[in-house]
């Protein structure tokens, strides 16, 4: 069998190719990730469940079919981690709440569905924060979900166990999903590439109503070390169900792979540092604007642009009233008689929804429309933006930052994550890609953020620039 030494580090597509040739068998492959989370798990809390009987029992499947000679779907073989937000057949599902510590999935999410049928193998579900609320990993389940590359850390969120498990070698990609920057969070944070589809590229099943609405912002997507991975990842999830909620792109989804070829000569990127005001940490700002500024070498032309939605104070409260509605919407019942069982911070939300007015929300909504608009003028003058992924690094747990070059952060849970959430109001494509790490040995990262639709041009951007300034070579020290 193959040296097990370099397969927790090798991506998915090649590791696929390996079963193909019967290199290496997917029991091994599983066996290696069930071992490394084992033992990486309790310095990291990054999985709240395992399934090691079940997973084992996939990959005897899978290795079946290779022996069979059967057709191999895109992921075949390949170890996988589901973030516990979404559904997986008899297995817990505890959205990360002491409330639902003990509740198991009747069925799978459809995008569980489509990952097992591209014969990826689930190894167990990813710690996250209370029903994904904020964009670090601290709920009431056990600890908090800590980062690879320094253990007193936050990783982020709401996929933090995602990120957790790729960043340490547990598993080549992850599930995860993104209502406010819950992919491209954590993913900066670890030191990974994380992309936000354009909305409804990745469908979910018309089942609740935390799905039907038109300003739902939850996205679900890839994790990855490469970009290669992310977009063969994409490429299963996404595109159109006849069961899926109305909010879906109906068209099928473009060849994700071939555009991390394109040539970028010609294309016009624009670089704002601060999205029109936000405090950045200046070593950020500074290597973001140098990694914005080498595209110039790939072709591109780069110019400081003003991206602007409306004042921060207004784009943040409207992305807050649609988020805490939404909230209240599904989960207000458990204020009742579930108070005492909840994290801080989900009764706060909870509670903002449950006095926001009609009136509130529509103006919300009404906002929201205005930033579409502005969103699509935008990008009728330019292919791509580039910011950067976050205002800081990873930080101390349950110590966010209250400053930021000197200014007060205005909101303490999200001042660090200024430049994601609006994009998912806007609804365009946008994925955050390592620049390197700072001088605190922490990953740094830029997001690159698209037109509706051309998530083809984010993975091109994104792979020339991983091919001119590889990252896969940098392990964070828990690993």
């Amino acid at each position: 069998m193959s040296d097990t030494i370099a397969l927790e580090w090798t991506p998915a597509h090649k590791l696929r190719e390996m079963v193909v040739k019967k290199q290496v068998s997917p029991l091994e492959l599983t066996r290696l990730a069930l071992s490394r989370a084992e033992s990486l798990n309790p310095k990291l809390n990054a999985f709240l469940t395992l399934i090691p009987e079940m997973a084992m029992e996939q990959a005897q499947a899978a290795e079946q079919a290779v022996m069979d000679g059967d057709n191999l779907g895109p992921l075949h073989g390949i170890p996988i981690s589901i973030k516990d937000l979404e559904a997986v057949e008899g297995v817990r599902q505890t959205n990360g709440s002491l409330v639902y510590k003990n509740n198991v999935s009747a069925a799978d999410a459809l995008p569980v569905e489509r990952l097992r049928r591209a014969g990826a193998i689930i190894i167990g579900k990813t710690n996250t924060s209370e029903f994904g609320h904020i964009g670090t990993n601290e709920n009431r389940l056990g600890d908090a979900c800590r980062n690879p590359w320094n253990i007193e850390y936050t990783s982020g969120a709401s996929s933090g166990g995602a990120a957790a498990s790729v960043a340490a070698g547990i598993t080549s990609i992850a599930q995860g999903s993104d209502g406010g920057g819950s992919v491209r969070i954590p993913s900066a944070m670890c030191g990974l590439f994380g992309i936000k589809a354009s909305q409804g590229r990745v469908p979910r099943r018309d089942e609740s109503i935390n799905n039907w609405h038109p300003i739902s912002f939850s996205n679900v997507g890839p994790l990855t070390r490469d970009v290669r991975d992310a977009a063969i990842m994409l490429q299963v999830l996404a595109g159109p169900s006849p069961d899926s909620e109305p909010v879906v792109i109906n068209e099928p989804a473009p060849d994700f792979v071939s555009a991390l070829s394109a040539d970028l000569s010609g294309k016009r990127i624009a670089w704002s540092p601060d999205l029109g005001g936000a405090p950045v940490d200046p070593e950020i700002r500074t290597a973001a604007e140098n990694a914005a500024r080498s595209f110039q070498s790939l072709g591109a032309t780069v110019e400081d642009a003003e991206y602007k939605l409306g004042d921060f104070e207004e784009v943040f409260h409207t992305f807050e009233t649609s988020w805490r509605s939404r909230s209240y919407a599904v989960n207000g019942h458990l204020l009742e008689n579930h108070r005492d069982e909840l994290t801080d911070y989900f009764v706060e939300g909870l509670e903002g929804g449950k006095v926001t007015t009609g009136a509130e929300l529509w103006l919300a909504e009404a906002h929201i429309n205005r930033y579409r608009r502005y969103a699509s003028d935008f990008f009728s003058n330019f292919d791509l933006l580039i910011t950067p992924s976050l205002a800081s690094t990873a930080f101390p747990i349950n110590q966010h930052p209250e400053s930021l070059d000197g200014r007060t952060v205005a909101h303490k849970l999200w001042g660090f994550t200024p430049f994601t959430y609006p994009f998912n109001m806007t609804g365009n494509p946008a994925a955050t890609v390592p620049i390197g790490l700072a001088a605190n040995g922490l990953p740094m990262g830029i997001q690159i953020v698209g037109a509706f639709g051309d998530e083809p041009g984010v993975f091109a951007a994104s792979a020339a620039f991983e091919a001119a300034h590889p990252w896969t070579n940098l392990k964070p020290p828990v690993s």
